[in-house]
């Protein structure tokens, strides 16, 4: 569907993948208004998402993913008629701020970097998550096009394992930097929702870790290496050790101190040491089966 002709002041298309998310898509496309253009790529919506999108004057695309690689953001980058030299990759849960909107479009005008990294202010259970590393850097999300694509971690993959890229990092081809200003990322609004999203992550996580390292050629997992490459680090290094999802939340809630977070925190932090649970579960699971 076309949009309708607007003032451009943030000169970037935008990308959101996107899949029932009638609830937190206005929110996203409201921070967004003088955007260049915006592409909603569904994945077969239920809800109002599409009618939502249309309303805002976005483009609705439809992705039906059967397995493989690419998954739905890489083929849009791959795909779509983009009409800008910048691309923005958004969540539909995620908002940008006025001063992260002034920054980003003082950063498309450099003509030194082509990718740029965000921090995340994360709202969980209606509190902003402060401790238990839950504020971090995105992987790249404003790039240069044609300079950055997504590595993948495994092709072997299916439609249990979610559509889109869940922890693929952005290589760039060229220098990056970090961004002052945060997108603002409401991780939750429903718990059940989030637990059946992460159910499909853990599926995706068990697989790419049977995998090895052939399955981080682009960045592999570095205890003094990136910030990513650490947070890998310690999740393949935690994962052989015995009670390692207890252990894991005790980093987060203890050492890390999300214990400062309330119950927002307990939660966060409990659902995380779950998660990785889940992954080991799984992982025994395939080798079960694979005997």
């Amino acid at each position: 569907m076309q949009a309708t002709p607007h003032a451009v002041s943030l000169p970037v298309s935008v990308i959101i993948p996107v899949r029932n998310e009638a609830r937190n898509l206005p929110r996203c496309l409201e921070s967004l208004r003088g955007a260049g253009e915006i592409y909603v790529i569904d994945s077969g919506s239920t809800d109002e998402t599409a009618d939502i999108a249309c309303s805002f004057g976005a483009k609705v695309m439809q992705f039906d993913y059967h397995g493989g690689w690419p998954k739905k953001r890489q083929w849009a980058m791959d795909t779509l008629p983009l009409a800008y030299d910048w691309i923005l990759l958004l969540d539909a849960d995620e908002v940008l701020t006025p001063e992260s909107v002034k920054e980003i479009r003082q950063a498309v005008q450099d003509p030194g970097y082509d990718g740029y990294y965000f921090a995340l202010r994360m709202y969980f259970l209606g509190r902003v998550l402060r401790h238990g590393d839950a504020n971090f850097y995105t992987s790249a999300r404003l790039l240069r096009r044609g300079k950055a694509r997504f590595e993948c971690r495994v092709k072997d993959q299916d439609a249990s394992m979610c559509d889109m890229e869940v922890h693929e990092r952005v290589v760039v081809e060229g220098r990056t930097a970090r961004l002052q200003n945060p997108l603002v990322h409401h991780n939750v609004n429903s718990l059940s929702r989030y637990i059946v999203k992460h159910d499909e992550y853990s599926n995706w996580e068990a697989r790419v870790w049977l995998e090895g390292e052939s399955g981080h050629r682009d960045m592999p997992p570095s205890l003094f290496g990136t910030q990513a490459q650490r947070r890998r680090w310690l999740k393949k290094n935690c994962l052989s050790l015995p009670g390692s999802p207890f252990l894991f939340f005790l980093y987060k809630y203890f050492f890390r101190m999300g214990f400062l977070d309330g119950v927002p925190g307990l939660i966060y932090c409990g659902f995380q040491g779950i998660q990785l649970f889940h992954t080991k579960a799984k992982i025994f699971e395939l080798h079960t089966i694979g005997d």
